[in-house]
């Protein structure tokens, strides 16, 4: 006997956006997440139940579709055992009629029966979903061009909360929830980063509280990975190497680390940068030389979340070197990284840009090179002197040490001025 095909089956996931590959991903992620034990599936074994080969999944697998969808097994078209499936349609029904038939069918299926007249709940889909994945591109732009702003902060907040809304505002897939709850991970987390580039470091703790329960509930790796890694910068920069260690570790440990180089790298990256904070030279070495080697073995076309395209390269690397070496005191190797950094860095970084050039004004004075060191703080530009918090305090620090080693220099003077000058301009 021929095989009937699910198009039921066909008809929802034409709707939710899913592929076979895309399908097959989630039923396992699914299935692992409800028996402890990975799925097995892949685009051809979707591509069979499409076909109507598998009339009746496995009951493990069933329970992970229908975790995934949110809909019973049987309203996605399947048979259980036993029984014959309906008779198709005949051949001359309008195939458009036929789909939107099979669609209703199924939502039919999932909701609750309303009273006659009444309208149904709102669907919440993918496509709210890509709107906040919208307005976070907007969020790590405006990061990356002012960085550790209080409007950026609370504008990320305020869209994490704008996702969490949607989870009560209709009814949707688990898929579409699961997502939800990334999205506000995700803005949760640039809040929190907001703060720590803010140096507003309780209020970056109460964010990331927040975002690692919303990462949790989404089951997202790659933003667990994003918001513990943070965690383990946020430690670092108040002096706590333990906590950085342990917060970054945790990031380290994710499977996405293994599965992805370029993940491996960051946490190896900033494991370098708390190993220089320890003073500890030969972790700091070892650990840079490990980012160096993974970054190098990552696969440049892979698919990655935007916020981490938008920032990890080479000049990131160099960038956290450098700061491991300023904190080893080891100022040639430093002022080496710096100029690595800055001739790599994208243009639109003007935040990284400004803290990079500001380290770099700090080796060189530590090295006894005054006019060179004073040129370079002169450099930064006086929007980010001046407003943001990271920049402005190792600009007060480089001026510090620079009135205690040439306190009658003529370049004090010149940098007396330019600060007066530059930085009241924009204040």
């Amino acid at each position: 006997m021929e095989a009937t095909r699910n198009e039921a089956l066909e008809a929802w996931m034409e709707e939710h956006g899913y592929s076979s590959n895309s399908l097959a991903e989630a039923v396992n992620q699914a299935h692992e997440r409800l028996t402890g034990r990975p799925g097995g599936l892949d685009g051809s074994s979707i591509r069979g139940w499409k076909a109507g080969k598998v009339r009746w999944p496995k009951s493990a697998q069933r329970a992970a579709l229908e975790d995934v969808s949110g809909l019973p097994a049987a309203a996605l078209g399947f048979v259980p055992r036993g029984r014959t499936p309906s008779t198709p349609a005949p051949p001359q029904e309008d195939p458009d009629m036929k789909r939107r038939n099979l669609v209703g069918g199924i939502a039919a299926a999932a909701a609750a029966a309303a009273a006659p007249g009444t309208v149904g709940p709102r669907r919440i889909g993918m496509s709210d979903v890509e709107r906040l994945q919208r307005r976070f591109a907007e969020i790590i732009a405006s990061d990356h061009r002012y960085g550790g702003q209080l409007g950026i902060e609370q504008r990320a907040a305020a869209l994490a909360d704008e996702a969490l809304n949607l989870q009560n505002a209709g009814s949707a897939t688990q898929r579409v929830r699961n997502n939800l709850y990334a999205c506000a991970a995700s803005f949760r987390s640039s809040a929190m980063w907001a703060a720590i580039d803010g140096r507003r470091y309780a209020d970056a703790k109460a964010h990331m509280r927040e975002a690692q329960a919303l990462a949790e509930m989404s089951g997202d790796q790659e933003i667990k990975f994003r918001i513990w890694s943070h965690a383990g910068t946020m430690f670092r920069h108040i002096g706590r190497p333990a906590e950085a260690f342990a917060a970054n570790d945790v990031a380290r440990d994710l499977h996405i680390t293994r599965r992805d180089p370029m993940f491996a790298s960051l946490g190896l990256a900033r494991q370098a940068a708390i190993y220089g904070a320890a003073h500890d030279r030969t972790g700091t070495r070892r650990a840079f030389d490990q980012a160096e080697d993974a970054l190098e073995r990552a696969v440049p076309n892979d698919y990655r979340p935007m916020w981490l395209l938008a920032f990890y390269d080479q000049a990131e690397l160099h960038s956290l070197a450098l700061s491991a070496y300023l904190s080893l005191g080891d100022y040639p190797t430093a002022e080496f990284h710096a100029h690595r950094c800055l001739s790599t860095l994208r243009p639109h970084m003007r935040r990284s840009h400004a803290i990079t050039a500001t380290r770099l004004a700090h080796a060189q004075l530590a090295q006894g090179d005054v006019e060179a060191a004073t040129a370079t703080a002169m450099k930064v530009p006086a929007d980010a002197a001046t407003q943001h918090a990271r920049v402005s305090r190792m600009l007060q620090e480089f001026g510090a040490a620079l009135r205690a080693r040439a306190p009658r220099s003529s370049t004090v003077q010149t940098w007396t001025e330019h600060t007066r000058d530059a930085w009241k301009a924009t204040a």
